[in-house]
């Protein structure tokens, strides 16, 4: 249709989406109800798109059919009379495959020889070739073996489901005279006052504003403890209250809440073609064609070349077309793919979509940005030094005053260090950051710079002496930051952070997947070497620019498959270029979650090997799968040519590879 603009298919949540022009909606909703499909327009943006749960229908006339077909066989068998067979097949087929029938008469219609449209030509010519038991019992075997897939593809539906079950519908917001009411939280804007009792799931995205707790985080971040929250602490929807009363300020609507933006990543990684999905459709496209011309040949050109009766010949060609639908080679790799998503889900990794988590496999290097990633990344102030006659008090003054204007972690620590002792800010004009060397600014008309060993050298006031000293701090570990005036080094500042208890851990796990690591840091090379020490990563590069980092990201991509791992922001160059880019504690955080290829929740570093090993788990599965798929079809596509496959073994065949990759796509919700 010219008015539609484009389609959106999510085949595991059996939801279709049409973008069209605003005066075709009539149009495009008939066309869909034409196919049989129920249409409901979307209204906005963020508005989800219907979700297909499973249709619940009677049993019985299933039950019932599969009763008739095997009295048909039963007759058949005892030579009953003539009329018994067909009339009890006929019953069995208009009870269980009238479905069928509609499809497939839709599909025919619009050209397009689905699995529908080939179960309805070859039950119609086995009745047509006078092989009514197997007419019936082919039908019925088809739609059971439907029902079973369609169970178990409600696993992986279910899945993703459950994460939009985690929040609560209503919320106890504080009314405007202070009274506390229920009220859906939908409803709830942003800056009313929710309170939330013991044991209570939390309903949105929240500030605690008074009140202390244990909150079980594991369903948005996969941390395996309780984290304990103030006043003044983050609150996520989702989450759980263990087990004090909390009240929170809301910071997102219910639809914007972190819970929110994971539901619409994990959905939209759905949808998102994987490389071996793409593979799939495109020899589906030749695979299905090639065998419906086999069974075309088998039918008409093999009984004049090769003799035979044209009644086993055309029997044959009606077991190949059964055999000639590739569902499970189709369906084999989205149930696989998002599995392993909502495994992923689970754990707090967020995996933006299924070719990320495909390619995870490859990663031959991992690069890691060193500031909050390797490190806490909340150095603490170490040592002052004074370098010039200036007055300590007015040097300290100046940094402090510098470095409140800065949210580099190293500006902090001194800023909170100084203003903790009590040194209020001096008026700053003309301030700006200098990326990775420091920040400037002017105060009571004189130019000053803060910055790091790079900004001393390229300003040239470097002295041998302020090199010594840099030198003996920075083996030490410590990062030194130094106050000039231009001319002169008036004082310096060492300040040192703490390595995470899971970055060795994380680098010792990746070391044994046989992936390499890197450190990459704007630190200077003795601070980078120190913390390599440290957390044994196998290289570490320091005095590195953000330009620098995607050098040397690119420098590594030439070795290999390269991942980087940053906190989404600082780090967004050298996370773009690498192939996989790992975003820090993303809870929370709009630019990480909205820019990551991978979002890991919280800061535990080991999640990237869980993703690795995950990944490789996946890929291994998509092979069997694809294996089972093709290995069935080939096998029954043999027996039928040499005259010993029946159409019920080709349902078998076909349903049985099915619910084969099926389930074992997914063992994943497992891993």
């Amino acid at each position: 249709m010219a008015e539609v603009q484009a389609l959106e298919f999510n085949l595991v949540q059996r939801v279709l989406t049409v973008e069209h022009h605003a005066d075709a909606g009539p149009a495009v909703e008939a066309s869909i109800r034409e196919l049989g499909m129920t249409a409901a327009p979307v209204t906005g943006a963020a508005s989800a798109p219907p979700r297909a749960g499973p249709q619940e229908k009677p049993w019985w006339p299933l039950a019932l059919a599969g009763i008739a077909a095997l009295t048909a066989e039963v007759a058949n068998w005892l030579a009953w009379p003539s009329w018994v067979a067909p009339a009890l097949a006929i019953f069995a087929i208009a009870l269980s495959g009238v479905a069928t029938y509609q499809k497939g008469w839709i599909a025919l219609r619009h050209r397009d020889l689905n699995i529908n449209a080939l179960m309805s030509i070859a039950v119609t010519g086995a009745v047509l070739l006078g092989q009514w038991p197997e007419a019936a019992m082919v039908m019925v075997l088809f739609t059971i073996a439907e029902l079973i897939e369609s169970k178990s593809l409600d696993r992986a539906r279910d899945a993703i489901r459950s994460l939009v079950q985690l929040a609560p519908e209503l919320a106890t917001v504080q009314g405007p005279d202070g009274s506390w009411d229920e009220m859906p939280a939908k409803l709830v804007a942003v800056g009313q006052i929710v309170r939330v009792r013991p044991g209570e799931r939390i309903a949105l995205d929240g500030e605690v504003t008074s009140g202390r707790s244990s909150v079980n985080q594991a369903p948005i971040t996969g941390e395996s403890l309780p984290v304990d929250k103030t006043t003044g602490d983050a609150v996520f929807a989702g989450t759980i209250n263990t087990s004090g009363s909390l009240e929170y300020r809301v910071t997102a609507e219910a639809t914007h809440s972190t819970l929110a933006r994971i539901i619409h990543a994990v959905e939209e990684a759905q949808g998102a073609r994987a490389p071996s999905q793409r593979f799939v459709d495109q020899f589906a496209r030749v695979y299905t064609p090639t065998v419906i011309a086999l069974a075309l040949a088998v039918a008409i050109v093999a009984p004049l070349f090769l003799g035979g009766s044209w009644h086993d010949w055309a029997y044959r060609a009606l077991v190949l077309l059964v055999i000639a639908c590739p569902c499970a080679l189709v369906i084999a790799t989205p149930v696989t793919i998002v599995s392993g998503l909502a495994a992923a889900a689970r754990h707090g990794i967020l995996i933006k979509g299924g070719v990320y988590l495909e390619e995870g496999h490859k990663l031959v290097w991992l690069a890691f940005d060193k500031t909050g990633t390797l490190t806490h990344g909340k150095p603490a102030l170490t040592d002052t030094m004074l370098l010039d006659q200036t007055d300590e008090l007015d040097a300290v003054q100046i940094a402090t005053s510098l470095a409140v204007r800065s949210d580099h972690p190293v500006s902090r620590a001194i800023a909170t260090a100084r203003q903790h002792s009590g040194i209020a800010p001096l008026a700053v004009a003309d301030f700006a950051a200098l990326p990775g060397r420091g920040v400037r600014g002017t105060i009571d008309g004189v130019p000053y710079q803060l910055g790091n060993h790079r900004l001393i050298h390229e300003l040239g006031v470097c002295s041998p002496s302020l090199e010594a000293q840099l030198s003996k701090l920075e083996e030490q570990g410590k990062t030194v930051i130094v106050l000039t005036d231009g001319a002169n080094a008036l004082a310096l500042f060492a300040v040192a952070d703490t390595v995470k208890d899971s970055s060795r851990s994380a680098i010792l796990a990746l070391r044994e997947l046989g992936i390499k690591t890197a450190m990459l840091t704007g630190d200077n090379a003795h601070t980078a070497r120190a913390i390599s020490t440290q957390v044994q990563v196998d290289e570490a590069v320091g005095d590195l620019l953000p330009a620098d980092k995607l050098r040397a990201v690119e420098a590594y991509a030439q070795r290999g498959v390269v991942g980087m791992v940053g906190d989404g922001i600082n780090d967004a160059p050298a996370l773009a270029r690498a192939d996989i880019g790992f975003a820090m504690g993303a809870a929370g955080t709009d630019t990480a979650i909205e820019t990551a290829d991978v979002a890991l929740m919280d800061d535990d570093l080991n999640k990237i090997a869980r993703f690795v090993r995950l990944s490789r788990t996946t890929r291994r599965v998509l092979i069997q799968n694809i294996a089972l798929a093709l290995g069935i079809k080939a096998v029954f596509l043999v027996l039928t040519l040499l005259g010993m496959g029946t159409m019920w073994m080709a349902v078998f065949a076909d349903m049985g590879a099915s619910l084969l990759v099926v389930s074992n796509g997914l063992r994943l919700l497992r891993h």
